[in-house]
């Protein structure tokens, strides 16, 4: 509790006490101690009683209501603090490598040497402008979560009052809408499929038939196979070609271990899946019959996106699908975008193709493809029709249309 008086009034100690004049002239004092630490007291002074009570009301509600900071422990330097902030974060393998390598490359060389509590805002928006000229500008924005993240957490355990990311400007993303460019037409998907080696055949026609993400591909086992659709349970690991990989399976892009996901197969997809089967059958990794684990002695025992990457663009070389400059014309996430589109574009519900492909939130799906719904055109321009020109006239009327008139639309 804080104590607020004249020391010329109160302070026996005091040179000038007792002052007996009308209106005495001596500074107001807000004796208290300090919450944490050392206990110190401290008594600060102020020319007006109404200053030293705002004060004094500003301690008791901060002490209320826990707001109260120890100095001391916000007087960590961001170097020490950041990693281990890390280290208590459940997150996937990925999602841990990218926050790992934001802070060793970008975050720490920048901040790391200033205190959790002594970075301030314009520290924050130097540090924004200059990774700004090197990362692109949806990396900056989903970085800089991880950073706020970072403060928020410091705030609280009280190591610091506010979050200095607070209203930083960040970079302009672009839209999330997949460009119809990256999107292969089924006359290539059948080519890469034809290019890329036997094995991996069947990779290509369960991304661009069932929509599945390459991890989760690569994953793809016998009691995944089912009468009419498959059920995926996990994806691989990001380590998973390595010996020493401890868990090679994970559970599949925001799901939880033991949930799972339905997409129905088309006739076609069923027989390339019994044509795998009886061509190359299954091999044994971690407990689970799976599909596409290497053969051949000395090859890592799990493929990853990563290394199967280097199989995708030989077939898209081989099939003669490169850009002006050589370059690979399509990624196997193009495959997932030729399932989705196709759905769309021939009237399948927008809810049930987000779900098939496993969209933590509808709206990922609408963001993404949302535009690739051609048939939403004509029925706007037949509904507008029918609504506002039913008869087919082009007249134009003075009296506006309105639900609830009891005349027709006119």
């Amino acid at each position: 509790m804080a104590t607020v008086y004249q020391r010329g009034t109160s302070d026996k100690c005091n040179s000038n006490y007792p002052c007996r004049q009308c209106r005495c002239w001596h500074p107001w004092t807000v004796r208290y101690r300090e919450p944490f630490g050392s206990r110190a007291e401290r008594q600060p002074s102020f020319d007006k009683k109404t200053q030293a009570d705002a004060f004094a009301a500003r301690l008791d509600r901060d002490k209320y209501e826990g707001f109260c900071l120890d100095p001391k422990r916000g007087d960590i330097r961001l170097c020490e603090y950041a990693p281990d902030w890390l280290a208590c974060q459940v997150v996937a393998d990925g999602t841990w490598r990218n926050y790992d390598s934001f802070l060793r490359i970008h975050l720490l060389p920048a901040l790391g040497d200033k205190t959790v509590i002594g970075i301030q805002t314009q520290d924050i928006e130097t540090f924004v402008a200059a990774i700004s000229k090197k990362l692109a500008a949806s990396t900056v924005c989903d970085r800089m979560k991880m950073v706020t993240s970072i403060f928020k957490t410091a705030i609280k355990e009280k190591r610091r009052p506010d979050d200095p990311t607070g209203g930083t400007k960040l970079p302009r993303t672009g839209s999330h809408a997949v460009d119809e460019d990256e999107i292969p037409t089924l006359n290539e998907v059948d080519l890469i499929a034809k290019q890329i080696s036997p094995q991996c055949r069947l990779t290509i026609y369960l991304q661009a038939g069932a929509g599945l993400r390459i991890s989760e591909t690569l994953a793809f086992s016998a009691d995944c196979h089912r009468d009419g659709f498959v059920r995926i349970r996990r994806q691989v690991s990001a380590k998973a070609h390595r010996q020493d990989c401890a868990t090679r399976f994970v559970p599949f892009k925001h799901r939880a271990e033991g949930e799972y996901r339905d997409v129905p197969t088309p006739a076609f997809l069923a027989d390339e899946i019994d044509t795998h089967l009886r061509g190359w059958g299954t091999r044994t990794a971690a407990g689970i019959e799976t599909f596409f684990a290497p053969r051949e002695r000395g090859k890592s025992t799990m493929p990853t996106a990563n290394t199967y990457a280097c199989h995708f663009r030989k077939a898209l070389t081989g099939a003669g699908l490169v850009t002006p400059d050589g370059k690979p014309k399509y990624t196997p996430h193009g495959l997932r975008h030729f399932f989705a589109s196709t759905a769309l574009a021939h009237g399948i519900p927008i809810h049930e193709v987000s779900r098939w492909l496993g969209h933590k939130s509808i709206k990922t799906t609408v963001d993404v493809y949302g535009h690739l719904v051609p048939a939403s055109w004509d029925r706007c321009r037949t509904i507008m029709d029918n609504v506002l020109r039913p008869d087919g006239s082009a007249a134009i009327t003075d009296a506006p249309w309105r639900p609830g008139n009891s005349s027709d639309p006119v």
